[in-house]
């Protein structure tokens, strides 16, 4: 089994250039940079930063490897709502929705948490929904070759909300299908399940 650090702690060198680049953003936005609500903002913006980013810093992969299990199951694994907070590389602004996640075994299964932990390392690096989703749905085609893997994104993105075009109630979905799912009769029952509340 392999084994993978989590994003626990801030590098002291990074943590300081980046606060002398947000210090500079703060001033070059005509804020008063000594006033009280200011004075620890770009210490506290310089570790949020690494922190939405520190998905570059994992393996997923690994992640996945670390709980594979052989088993002799061959029906659809889902895991859905997983919630994802993402930032846009466009505009370094939010975006935040679901993502559902299935996979049909071919010999190996995984631990169910180990989904979300891959969802989250790729949502925390400067993403688009569509790279998302194909990173999310390629490492684990990649890494438990199962017989098929099935990715949908839902997301709202704030540079459409905030700004541009202020649209508040639009949502982007994507999706990936690979393997079984490329059939339609599995894909319809994919998509028929994230859709279900189950009483």
């Amino acid at each position: 089994m392999g084994s993978y650090k989590q994003f626990e702690e801030f590098d002291t060198e990074v943590t300081e250039g980046l606060k002398e680049n947000f210090l500079k953003i703060l001033k070059g936005i005509g804020e008063d940079v000594h006033r009280e609500g200011i004075l620890r903002t770009p210490e506290r913006a310089a570790k949020v930063l690494q922190y939405l980013t520190s998905g570059h810093c994992e393996d997923p992969a690994e992640i996945l490897r670390s709980a594979m299990f052989a088993e002799d199951y061959h029906d659809m694994v889902i895991v859905k709502d997983i919630e994802i907070y993402s930032l846009c590389e466009h505009h370094i602004l939010p975006f935040y929705g679901k993502a559902h996640v299935a996979y049909i075994p071919d010999g190996q299964i995984v631990g169910l948490s180990k989904i979300p932990r891959v969802v989250d390392v790729f949502a925390r690096r400067l993403q688009v929904q569509e790279r998302l989703t194909h990173d999310i749905l390629e490492c684990i085609n990649n890494t438990l070759q199962p017989r098929g893997v099935a990715v949908v994104i839902e997301a709202s993105h704030l540079c459409m909300m905030m700004r541009g075009i202020q649209k508040q109630n639009s949502v982007t979905t994507t999706s990936g299908f690979r393997g079984q799912f490329q059939k339609i009769e599995t894909r319809n029952e994919f998509l028929k399940l994230i859709s279900t509340k189950l009483s």
